[in-house]
Formats: C-alpha cells, structure tokens, sequence
C-alpha cells in the first residue's frame, strides 16, 4: 500500500485509527480458549467488528513470540487472514528490529516477503546500514522509531548532543537514507507538544502514534501539532480497544469503544483548518 493509498482509505473511513492486536492469552475472554487457536479467535472477532471503524491493523510480535510455535501460527493466520479479507488495511509489524545489513535483510524478508505486512517498526540506533535494507523494499515501509512515549525515552532520546536533541538527529539523518521516501516514524502521543518542531523537519511522513487513551495521550493535542497535508497520522489504541470487556460480547465493546475514536477522528477532519 503507498502512503497516497492510505491517505484516500483515512480519508473514506473518516478515520485514521490503528488498532494494536496485542493479545495476552490471561486477558482474553475464558470462552476462547476453548478453542483450537483462541489467539487468532480473539484477532478474527476484533477484526470482523472493527475493520470498517479503522485503516490500520498493529500486532505486536512480542505477544505472539511468548507463545512460541503456536503463537507465531497465530500471528501468521491473522496478516493471511486480514490480506485475503481486507487488502484495504494497512498492516504493521511491530517488531521493532535492528540489526547489521545482512541480519536486517532477513529480519526485512520474514515480515514483508514471508508474511506480507506492509510495514514494520524498526530501531534506528544501529544506523543506516541497519535500516536500508528493509527501505529497499518498494511500497513497504519502514517505522522508525523516533520518540517514544515510554517514560525511559528520556534517557537517550531527547539528550541534546552539539547541541540539537538526539531524536532531531534521527530524524534528519534518516532523510538522507537510500529510498528514505518509505519512512514513517514512531511519535509518541504522550510527547504532543514535541509534535510542531517534529513537522518542521518531517513535513509530510505518516507518524505512527501509541499513547493515545491508556497511556495518557490526547487526540486533539496530537493532531492539533501533528497533523499534515496528507493527514500524515495513524493513532494507535490498543488495550483501550481490544480489551474492552471480557465477557462474550468482547467484539461488540471493542467496536464500540473504536466506534467513540472514530467519530472524534471524524470531527477532526471536518473542521480541520
């Protein structure tokens, strides 16, 4: 999918939410796990309520990993699942890799070849070297994270060295990649007010943004800062979605609860300036 196909799906659905499958097998409701595979049972039911409420679709790898072979299964048959039944969805990998090249070229191939997402979220500290390969990739894209909104981010992140804070030095390094045009980044929501200065340096990239709800995050400021020309924005909610209730009608509450994003989504692109 190219950013110019995510802007038109945002702009049809009113919404650039994305919704953060990040399933903990104690969380979810006690009736699933009676079945064969009661992670991708959990993923299909979310998906089935909310798919039109949103643009994008966020499984966080760690939480599949923890579960081992059955656990990557599930992962699989979710992104197989959402491509053959909505190829309108943009899909992120959030595995947050970095590596050197040839580890990266792998790292590149399992989640865009093998499993077909069309991104993956990627650490920047390792360079270029670590990053170009899976830019080479063309209509994928990379998320590089940028500033996180984890309270650790402050440690490294916002340090200022010769003077310009670390994150501005990633950001406009990362201009000069090769095929630097597939970058996206990782903005927190709980940083709003670092939105303005980050749009000085990156205009026009979509701006993956976690924090929103659980963690604290306001929409209103994130878009009020961080809003582009092409919306340039995903918002990301996780637990404030998926785990809604954990009763049998979990799907019903999720949708519900993305239903509320959407429309205040909705209101924010009519009234735009």
């Amino acid at each position: 999918m190219t950013t110019q196909e995510l802007t038109q799906q945002i702009l049809k659905k009113q919404s650039f939410l994305c919704i953060g499958l990040d399933v903990d097998i104690h969380k979810i409701p006690k009736h699933l796990l009676q079945e064969s595979d009661p992670i991708f049972a959990f993923n299909k039911a979310i998906i089935d309520a909310t798919h039109h409420l949103c643009v994008a679709y966020k499984p966080n790898t760690a939480f599949y990993e923890a579960y081992g072979l059955k656990g990557w299964q599930a992962l699989e048959k979710t992104i197989n699942y959402l491509n053959e039944n909505h190829p309108d969805i943009f899909t992120i990998a959030d595995a947050k890799r970095g590596d050197i090249g040839n580890t990266s070229s792998m790292y590149a191939k399992a989640f865009f070849e093998d499993l077909a997402f069309d991104s993956v979220t990627v650490a920047p500290y390792m360079g270029k070297d670590s990053v170009e390969p899976f830019l080479a990739f063309k209509n994928k894209h990379t998320i590089l994270l940028a500033l996180t909104s984890n309270e650790g981010a402050f440690d490294f992140q916002t340090k200022q060295v010769a003077g310009v804070e670390l994150y501005k030095q990633v950001l406009e390094t990362s201009k000069t990649w090769a095929h630097s045009e597939n970058l996206m980044y990782v903005v927190g929501a709980t940083k709003a007010d670092y939105f303005a200065e980050i749009r000085k340096i990156i205009p026009n990239n979509f701006l993956l943004v976690p924090g929103v709800g659980a963690q604290g995050g306001k929409l209103k400021d994130v878009c009020k800062y961080g809003m582009a020309a092409n919306v340039g924005l995903l918002v990301n909610s996780s637990r404030g979605i998926i785990y809604a209730s954990n009763t049998a009608n979990f799907a019903e509450a999720a949708a519900q609860k993305a239903r509320e994003m959407q429309q205040e989504m909705s209101y924010i692109l009519k009234h735009v300036d």
